[in-house]
């Protein structure tokens, strides 16, 4: 019997460990990374060619140096035409929103990569670290199974299984292919990185997951690749974890270290900031209270170097990121910057509990539903009920 125990545990711990976990955290991740580069992209789009385009002051050849310096790449060095500008910095619109929708999330999630890496590499002197932060978290995306839940391949995927009907997926498999002679056509654009390497280790792997599924469920090499995708999903989702408590953690420790965050000033230099003054009356409104500035100065640096150990106990952790995302909104709109903010209270949420999320999606459904059957029996003013029309006439 004690020899058994710690075999009846190990297979526990794989059978836990081939389920993925936090489908619904990764679908709000995918929304949210979506929605927040798309948002971006057309926000910028008026100065697109004098941010990133051949306009650029940060000339063609300088973003080439630094991004060979760096181990980066990016699509848009492969050619200085404005035409290549204009296909790349619209796709990657196109393939933020897709990813949003969760259209095709296991090839959209790899374009939106490749997308946000080649539009922050062409200039990294531009942004306020929020591109830092979304260029990283895309990175991880890649290797979740983010369209679980909440996407356009969930509702296919219902549909099918409504009707009895495997899962039709010609368009992905043309996708797919299609992708891969573009990959094959540009490979020779990533000179001295392993970046070719790695996005055909994506390709070959959507291919074996095509193939797979193609095969009756209980297969033995479906259910292998099933539970491998489903451990890649797992891990990605806790390097996202721990890379939101990295942040956290290292931010509250270094203003631990600093004088002026010791003394509980530190905020009061940050708002008289021109660079970081949107609203200078919101601004001087806060410096003008010491007693305000202190107390929020001092319970940023707790909060932050408290993240991380605080996130085990369940009704501190709730408190503690409804502070979290307060706290960036507030950065957000009186800082100015709203899209660092919003990549973190996007990675907050990835620790927002499974009930409450479909709570959420659940209310959320019910209030389209209404919303759309609303529009669908509204009288039109052109065309009215037979009734009306008849008593109008007569």
């Amino acid at each position: 019997m004690n020899r058994l125990a710690p075999l009846d545990r190990l297979t526990r711990l794989i059978t836990f460990a081939a389920r993925p976990h936090a489908s619904y955290q990764a679908a709000l991740f995918r929304i949210g990374l979506g929605g927040i580069a798309a948002a971006f992209l057309l926000r910028e789009w008026p100065h697109r060619r004098l941010l990133y385009g051949d306009r650029s002051p940060w000339s063609t050849e300088m973003a080439a140096r630094v991004v060979e310096e760096d181990h980066r790449f990016s699509v848009l060095l492969w050619s200085g035409g404005h035409g290549w500008f204009e296909l790349v910095y619209h796709g990657a619109i196109v393939a933020s929103v897709l990813l949003m929708l969760g259209w095709r999330t296991r090839a959209t999630s790899v374009v939106f990569l490749v997308a946000v890496l080649s539009i922050e590499s062409r200039n990294i002197y531009l942004g306020d670290a929020g591109d830092n932060a979304l260029r990283v978290m895309a990175l991880y995306l890649a290797f979740t199974r983010c369209g679980a839940v909440w996407s356009l391949d969930a509702r296919r995927r219902a549909r099918a299984r409504r009707q009895g009907k495997p899962v039709d997926d010609r368009a992905g498999m043309a996708m797919w292919q299609a992708l891969g002679v573009l990959l094959l056509w540009v490979s020779d654009g990533f000179p001295h990185t392993a970046w070719a390497a790695v996005l055909w280790a994506f390709w070959a792997a959507h291919g074996l997951w095509y193939a797979a599924h193609r095969w009756p469920r209980g297969h033995q090499a479906r259910d292998l690749l099933d539970a491998a995708t489903a451990m890649l999903h797992n891990c990605a989702m806790l390097v996202i974890a721990v890379q939101v408590c990295l942040i956290y953690g290292t931010a509250g420790w270094y203003k631990i270290q600093g004088a002026l965050w010791q003394e509980g000033s530190g905020l009061h230099y940050a708002l008289h900031l021109d660079y970081f003054m949107p609203w200078p009356a919101l601004g001087g409104l806060l410096a003008h209270s010491m007693l305000v500035v202190f107390s929020l100065s001092y319970g940023t640096v707790i909060v932050q170097a408290a993240f991380p150990f605080l996130l085990g106990y369940r009704r501190l952790k709730n408190v503690l990121l409804a502070a979290m995302m307060l706290e960036h909104l507030a950065i957000g709109v009186v800082l100015g910057i709203p899209f660092l903010s919003a990549v973190m209270i996007v990675s907050d949420a990835v620790f927002l509990p499974t009930s409450f999320l479909i709570l959420l999606g659940t209310h959320c459904a019910r209030r389209a539903r209404r919303m759309t059957g609303a529009a669908v029996n509204a009288p039109s003013r052109e065309h009215p009920p037979s009734g009306i029309g008849h008593a109008a006439r007569g």
